[in-house]
């Protein structure tokens, strides 16, 4: 655009032009004097997004070009908000003061910010990560890598596609980054709710991406962290280091490992699961979730942690059992749970401040805030290492108190800084000499001009004389015109008013530029020491980021320890072992949002692989039978991830993967129709079994006619009983009342249901789960409860008694009679019975029909022959 226009543009839009020039796809703030502008079509977009007005500026002969701006000091207010709206932002600077020179200001892109690639608090939420993820389309399998680098968090993964698309749902990331080209690859597999950005094919070799990490962690290889054979993953993790080159992240000290995502020790949470148990967000607007009732988290490393531990859940009993032994301690001795408490109180976000002394953009509080953290650590570790718990004491071994830092803190900085350097008393007295005696000369001027006034005054004897200051030439001595013959010889005239004259003298002079000069060396000294004291800082980066791991656990397991006291949970019993045994579970979420008064309803919930493997639970709408389910799946999750649980008493037989097919989650956005999206859900399941899973199925087969629905649950019933590779514990919840049939042929199958109670033509739910069957559905008297006008009450109900009448007498509609043998060629039960003698005289009827040959008029006079033989008449 520049080119074309060469003749006519100004200087400065040409400097502009040239620099949006390099990163043409980001919207480019361009420092100008005291504001930041946006110009031509990022003006228009700025103007939208932010909200400010779109004027415009002259561009050179008589052209002009859109602007809008805002003042360079509200950049924190305006950034978050284009970096929300997914926009990547150029930040361009001044690089020298316009003092300095007459030419056009040197200016140059000091960041190019971008939703992955985010430090500024006002850009973050505290209690989230904010990963960048990178994803490489390898031959045999997906790489795929994580940065978060607010924390310096820096993961690393590669898998099929089903597993990127589960790590991409858990961690998701607010950009993902991927080869030129792939777009269609990418969101065919993954959609396109995330924010992407493609790179160019070679940022994705593997000899780039194994220079750029070697030199980065300066290692002679990756087998140090666990990833060296994982070469997809190396590329993915390679991408995202060269992309922060790319937007100019140069200072990335903070990022000292990378770790490998553990597959095999985590429970697997498909994307259908995370979201139909709402574990962290709920599917309706100003719901609640899971992680909203269990997070009573102090710290945003421990809020950030528990999110985690959400979605991936613990499948060893040694590091369960560890997580709950500790907040049993916690339980047992309120006291010292109190102690810890009080003290995380004070620790902040200790990851990110210690995150932005390696990027060089911690503020001096932020120093402050890091003493204080260290401070209050020390106290905690003490606690820690005196604790009867033995994961409690490794805790306190691993916390550092990094002394001499923490020291050296509290020695140089005062105890309530500036937020900006810039703007002096940073550094406490008595840190430098030269800093101590070019204050006492800027801060004990004013007595020392009192004193030269006095002296003066004394000499000359002028009474009224004064020294005063001005910016057109500094100090002065200012004598009325009574006095002026009083006025000595040596003294120079500079500006003469109407009852005065102004002088200045040479010892004025020399202490004025001893004033002035003090104070930008003053600042130019405390720049100097804190650089210093930030750059000493770096060097315990890697101890302060081990604190602010175990801090955030810690943190979470008190979170624990609280929601249990609160709530009443009890300790799971995790085994090794097939069973499920929960007595009196309850729904963790529900539970909290009923009135006040009202007990939740608790049920005993028990499944093996031996007697009781698969649970059929029929009941009304609104029964309760998909809170049962969830409440099974979270019960199991939170004794997973080590928290106590809502129960009596529960006995957990480690899960190693939890499906669930729970409620219409329609696609149709995308062209894919309810059914679709519930065989796609029970495919997934059914190619993913292992014994040791856990499944839930409520309604399954809603999408399509009741016959092919209840064919289709039949047999996917029957294969997770009969395929030994398969089973799964299983919880079935279901309308087709066909399906208790399956009891009597099949030994681990068991009927249960959800009780109701009609009185006077009323039903009352009683939520409580018994043994057997149930043949009934009441979804009219559901329909009355939701308000259905009374008529089309009374219509559906006459209707209902006719067709079970029907029924009754081997009429119309008949129940299916499923066979548990093998199946036939696929053929559809036929919604008619054709042994009906009056459908025999119709289907004769439209047989001997020589349709090709029919006239309209024999065609109605035929039509009028079925009437009659239908009616009788």
């Amino acid at each position: 655009m520049a080119k074309d226009n060469d003749v006519v543009l100004t200087p400065m839009m040409k400097q502009y032009f040239d620099l949006k020039a390099k990163h043409p796809d980001a919207l480019m703030l361009f420092r100008c004097g005291d504001f930041y502008e946006t110009y031509s079509e990022d003006a228009v977009t700025a103007s939208q997004i932010l909200g400010i007005t779109l004027t415009r500026r002259a561009n050179g002969q008589a052209k002009t070009v859109e602007m809008a701006g805002f003042p360079h000091h509200a950049l924190d207010t305006y950034l978050p908000k284009l970096i929300r709206a997914g926009r990547r932002v150029a930040i361009c600077d001044q690089l020298e003061d316009p003092k300095t020179t007459k030419k056009l200001v040197k200016r140059g892109i000091t960041e190019l910010v971008t939703p992955g690639v985010a430090i500024s608090d006002n850009v973050l939420s505290y209690k989230e990560n904010n990963f960048l993820a990178a994803i490489h389309f390898g031959k045999t399998a997906c790489g795929i890598a994580f940065l978060d680098i607010s924390t310096g968090e820096f993961l690393t993964a590669e898998g099929p596609f089903d597993y990127i698309d589960k790590l991409l749902n858990n961690f998701a990331p607010k950009e993902v980054l991927f080869e030129r080209g792939k777009k269609p690859m990418f969101e065919g597999n993954f959609g396109s709710k995330f924010f992407t950005f493609e790179l160019d094919d070679w940022v994705f070799t593997e000899a780039s991406a194994r220079e750029k990490l070697l030199k980065h962690f300066e290692t002679k290889n990756l087998k140090g962290f666990g990833v060296e054979h994982l070469k997809n993953g190396i590329i993915a993790a390679g991408a995202i280091l060269q992309y922060l080159d790319m937007t100019q992240h140069y200072q990335i000290g903070h990022i000292t490992s990378l770790a490998r995502i553990e597959e095999e020790r985590y429970v697997r949470l498909d994307k259908f699961t995370v979201h139909s148990l709402e574990l962290i967000s709920s599917m309706n607007e100003g719901g609640t979730s899971l992680l909203d009732v269990i997070d009573h988290t102090i710290s945003p490393m421990g809020a950030r942690l528990l999110k985690r531990w959400m979605v991936f859940p613990l499948k060893e009993v040694k590091p369960i059992n560890a997580r709950l032994d500790v907040v049993e301690y916690f339980f047992r001795e309120p006291d010292f749970k109190d102690f810890i408490e009080e003290k995380l109180h004070r620790i902040g976000d200790l990851e990110r401040i210690v995150s932005k002394a390696a990027v060089g953009r911690i503020s001096p509080r932020e120093v402050v805030q890091l003493k204080v953290a260290l401070q209050a650590i020390e106290p905690i570790k003490n606690a820690c290492l005196n604790a009867d718990n033995e994961s409690l004491r490794r805790i306190g071994e691993q916390l550092n108190l990094c002394v001499s830092i923490r020291d050296k803190i509290a020695k140089e900085i005062v105890n309530d800084p500036p937020l900006l350097v810039n703007k002096g008393g940073v550094i406490a007295d008595g840190v430098n000499a030269e800093l101590d005696e070019l204050r006492r000369i800027s801060y004990s001027g004013k007595d020392y001009l009192l004193q030269i006034q006095q002296r003066e005054i004394e000499q000359t004897g002028i009474p009224s004389l004064k020294i005063a200051y001005n910016n057109v030439f500094g100090y002065y001595i200012e004598v009325r015109n009574a006095h002026k013959e009083k006025v000595p010889a040596e003294w120079i005239r500079k500006q003469t008013l109407v009852n005065a004259e102004r002088y200045i003298t040479q010892e004025l002079k020399e202490y004025e530029e001893k004033i002035l000069g003090a104070e930008d060396k003053i600042l130019v000294l405390e720049t100097k020491l804190y650089n210093d004291l930030v750059a000493d800082l770096a060097e315990f980066i890697p101890a302060i980021q081990i604190n602010a791991t175990q801090i955030a656990r810690l943190d979470c397991l008190l979170s624990f320890a609280d929601v249990a006291r609160e709530n009443k949970y009890i300790r799971p019993v995790v085994a090794d072992d097939d069973v499920l045994d929960i007595k009196q579970g309850r729904h963790p979420v529900i539970e909290k949002q009923l009135p006040v008064g009202e007990k939740y309803i608790a049920n005993d919930v028990y499944l093996d692989t031996e007697s009781q493997q698969i649970i059929i639970i029929t009941g009304p709408n609104m029964a309760g039978k998909s809170a049962l389910l969830r409440q099974t799946a979270l019960i199991t999750l939170l004794a997973q991830i080590g928290c106590f649980v809502p129960a009596e008493s529960a006995h957990i037989g480690l899960v190693d993967k939890i499906f669930t097919r729970v409620g219409a989650s329609d696609n149709i956005s995308v062209g894919e129709s309810t059914f679709m999206v519930e065989m796609n859900e029970a495919a997934n399941i059914l190619n993913n079994l292992s014994p040791r899973s856990l499944v839930l199925f409520d309604e399954l087969g809603r999408g399509t006619s009741t016959y092919d629905g209840i064919s289709i649950a039949w047999a996917i019933v029957e294969h997770i009983h009969e395929n030994k590779k398969a089973h799964a514990r299983t919880l079935f919840a279901t309308h087709y009342h066909e399906l208790n049939d399956m009891e009597a042929l099949f030994p681990r199958i068991k009927n249960y249901n959800v009780t109701v109670k009609e009185v006077n033509n009323k039903v009352i739910f009683l939520r409580k789960l018994e043994r057997g069957g149930s043949e009934h559905s009441f979804g009219i008297h559901v329909a009355k409860m939701a308000g259905m006008p009374q008529s089309i009450v009374k219509r559906a109900d006459e209707i209902l008694h006719r067709l079970e009448q029907e029924n009754r007498q081997e009429g119309m509609v008949s129940r299916p009679k499923v066979q548990a043998s093998a199946p036939k060629d696929g053929v559809q039960l036929s919604f008619f019975q054709l042994d009906d003698p009056v459908l025999c005289q119709i289907r004769d009827e439209i047989l001997h029909l020589d349709v090709n040959n029919l006239t309209p008029i024999e065609a109605l006079n035929k039509l009028n022959d079925i009437k009659r033989i239908v009616t009788g008449k």
